[in-house]
């Protein structure tokens, strides 16, 4: 393994997938436990992600989730990956994660998205500020400032109290051009979401490091710093690996068809139709590294190169949970 593999961050992010015949209560209990191995094996973050009206996901509560896995682990920062900042009131996303620092100091991430993270009608529901570019950055400033020394806000003499002197860092998430540009505009760290949006990548990530400044009222670094997102799942073999990987391939088809399905079992490729339309499936999610230990240490190291990335954070979806925790240990195993 070469000195950038050993030297790059390696990070979990966990949307709470709930399997064909788990609870909803089970798949939390199996997240938090899952948390504990992570913190236990050396990865550096886990931050969980804040989607909504799907059936086979519990992570909507994220900061609830945050609160409760930073409870049972020691080292590891938990983050949001992220909070999807029109959903919520910045004052009140200031509070919660305000608590969160102070009872968990120095472990505390804040990544922002503004998309919604979910559907049109889901999202009407839950939209309390604009999406919009400036109403975006604007929101950043006012958390800066609650989370600083001073703890007022940039727009209103108002204080979030808990999060006064915290300086929680703020990460931005993005997708798009447009949210590269913007998380490099605004000066801070940038999570690109190349796990589930793999189109120009490398366009994406140049369009950050062009776009960073370090004037900007809401810079918290000095240079660019990138974390991209890839699909991983390590298994004995290649071909278990791709075999546990349809469980993955099956959700795909079920958001492209607009099924609900609880997370399925695997099934034989053939199963999920013709090779045209498995490559359509595969398209969503082609940035991925499945197979044996050496399979992925080659693929993650090839992803790692070609980003340029500071860290990466994988994405691993499993119908079994034992299979997951079999893939994390590998990982870390492999990686560290």
């Amino acid at each position: 393994m070469n000195t950038l593999t050993k030297n790059i961050p390696l990070n979990v992010l966990d949307l709470v997938s709930i399997s064909e015949g788990q609870t909803t209560r089970e798949a939390l209990q199996q997240a938090l436990e899952s948390a504990q191995l992570i913190d236990k094996l050396g990865f550096k973050r886990l931050w969980f992600a804040e989607h909504h009206n799907s059936i086979n996901l519990a992570s909507m509560a994220t900061s609830n989730l945050i609160g409760l896995a930073a409870q049972v682990t020691e080292r590891i920062r938990i983050g949001s990956g992220g909070i999807m900042l029109p959903n919520h009131a910045p004052l009140q996303v200031a509070e919660s994660f305000g608590t969160l620092a102070q009872l968990f100091p120095d472990r505390i991430d804040l990544g922002l998205g503004r998309a919604p993270g979910t559907d049109a009608q889901t999202a009407q529901l839950l939209t309390r500020s604009g999406s919009d570019p400036q109403s975006f950055a604007n929101s950043i400033f006012d958390l800066i400032g609650w989370f600083s020394d001073k703890g007022s806000a940039h727009s209103v003499p108002v204080t979030s109290n808990v999060g006064t002197g915290t300086n929680i860092p703020i990460w931005v998430l993005g997708s798009s051009m447009n949210g590269a540009s913007i998380a490099g505009q605004l000066g801070l760290p940038y999570s690109i979401a190349t796990h589930f949006t793999p189109d120009d990548y490398r366009e994406k990530i140049d369009v950050y490091r062009s776009a960073f400044k370090t004037s900007a009222p809401t810079a918290q670094i000095e240079e660019p710093y990138v974390m991209a997102g890839i699909n991983v799942l390590v298994a004995p073999t290649d071909e278990e690996a791709e075999r546990l990987w349809t469980t993955t391939q099956q959700m795909l088809q079920d958001m492209q068809t607009g099924r609900q399905r609880l997370l399925q079992p695997p099934v034989h490729s053939e199963q999920l139709g013709t090779e045209q339309e498995r490559a359509m499936i595969e398209s969503m999610f082609s940035i991925k590294a499945v197979g044996s230990p050496e399979t992925v240490q080659k693929k993650l190291q090839q992803f790692a190169e070609s980003t340029g990335a500071d860290e990466l954070i994988v994405v691993t979806y499993t119908y079994d949970p034992e299979d997951r925790k079999r893939s994390m240990n590998m990982l870390a195993e492999l990686w560290f």
